[in-house]
């Protein structure tokens, strides 16, 4: 039965890009027991709490590589989520993996237009209504439609995404007289965002994941509202509501930025036990030293190492990394082999082919001035090479990359441990 027509609170904490970051990051902050005890803390009290990740829960770290992320989702059981949706790199280990962690999470993953033949939904559920201090609280789950360009076509198969504005909109239409506020918790982008606070007036309220910067102020327009936070659990957001069960929107919200560092929190014992257990299991693989950083690398500088990289151990020409492809920093001082599995915890491989200068992608050549009946090699990832034609990739298609210089991870600790030293 509907409310009769009031004003009702809804705290809505929330998570993002977490990406397997289970352990703190070097400066301290993140990490899933000091994040747990934060979420805790928050809920105390809280009888009008939700929490809400948006996708990209894997990836990012030795557990997720080596154990293809389900680890990952056993700790995070721990966080007492009510609700999720999954992020393009929840496949990075393939379609049948990411129905795993389906499965495994103890709350529901909802996604309303990831689709297979015939349109059937990937995820049990499109959307979730979740019942909170008297409120019917639809949560929509919505996966970015550039998903068949940031994976590779082995990995999703049928799987793939379609309009999200479009489906989102016709399922909270439907929605609208069962409940009293709907939510989109999107894995979605700049562009997507914009659309869908310019065209879907009947989703107040919008909670997103999948651009790692957080907001520095939640954006608003026309009375509605949109957040998102700071990617590997550096922060937890917490937005405040008071929804008008008559209009099904706020009518007034607030929404702060919560800082996750372990040395100002006690984290979680419980989940430090899980996070601990798991790390044991790949420490002797990742905790070797590799070489010394005379200073801190920024990820635009970890490219150019990386291309770098390539180019000497394959004998390339020219090799090319797109910028999302780095994931991490790289500290000054002593570098581990971890450090260079989080910066590139992917898969990939290394592979290259011959063309001539006139074949070479612009993105490629920079300032260099080839000839143009040369041959050159070039050597990129094999995700470059499937999604070559990508804004962010190569802006090329018909190159056919035929040479495999193995794991590109492999490739890097080689390369890093040749050279010692960093500078």
């Amino acid at each position: 039965m509907p409310l009769v027509a009031e004003v009702r609170s809804l705290t809505i904490l929330h998570t993002n890009d977490l990406h397997a970051r289970v352990t703190a990051l070097d400066d301290g902050r993140g990490g899933f027991a000091a994040l747990a005890a934060v979420i805790r803390k928050q809920r105390v009290q809280c009888s009008d709490c939700v929490l809400l990740n948006a996708g990209d829960l894997v990836q990012g770290s030795p557990i997720s590589t080596v154990f293809h992320g389900l680890p990952v989702f056993e700790i995070a059981n721990l966080l007492g989520f009510d609700a999720a949706t999954l992020g393009n790199h929840d496949f990075d280990y393939g379609w049948i993996e990411a129905r795993k962690f389906i499965h495994t999470a103890n709350y529901p993953i909802v996604s309303g237009n990831l689709v297979g033949a015939g349109g059937r939904l990937f995820t049990p559920k499109p959307y979730v209504i979740l019942r909170v201090n008297g409120l019917r609280v639809a949560v929509i789950g919505a996966m970015t439609e550039e998903l068949s360009t940031l994976s590779t076509p082995k990995l999703m198969e049928e799987w793939h995404a379609v309009s999200v504005i479009e489906a989102a909109r016709k399922y909270a239409a439907a929605l609208h007289d069962r409940t009293d506020l709907v939510v989109l918790l999107g894995h979605i982008n700049h562009v997507e965002e914009d659309r869908f606070l310019s065209q879907a007036t009947e989703i107040p309220v919008l909670v997103t994941g999948h651009i790692h910067g957080g907001l520095e102020h939640e954006v608003s327009r026309n009375g509605r509202v949109l957040v998102r936070v700071r990617g590997y659990g550096e922060e937890l957001g917490r937005l405040e509501l008071a929804v008008d069960t008559e209009k099904k929107a706020p009518v007034s919200w607030t929404w702060k930025r919560l800082p996750v560092d372990g040395r100002e929190i006690e984290p979680a014992g419980d989940v430090a036990v899980q996070v601990n257990r798991w790390e044991d299991e790949v420490s002797k693989q990742v905790d070797q030293p590799v070489a010394v950083s005379l200073r801190h690398f920024e990820p635009s500088e970890i490219k150019r190492l990386i291309e770098q990289a390539m180019r000497d151990e394959t004998g390339a020409d020219f090799a090319f990394i797109n910028q999302g492809g780095v994931r991490d920093i790289l500290p000054r001082g002593q570098l581990l082999v971890r450090h260079i599995w989080n910066i590139m915890p992917f898969d990939n491989r290394v592979v290259f082919g011959k063309f001539k200068g006139r074949d070479l992608p612009l993105v490629v050549l920079g300032d260099q001035k080839v000839h143009p009946e040369r041959e050159y090699t070039l050597a990129v990832s094999d995700f470059t090479a499937a999604n070559q034609s990508a804004n962010e990739q190569l802006r090329s298609s018909g190159l056919r990359f035929s040479g495999d210089g193995g794991l590109l991870r492999d490739v890097l600790v080689n390369w890093f441990r040749k050279k010692g030293v960093i500078e």
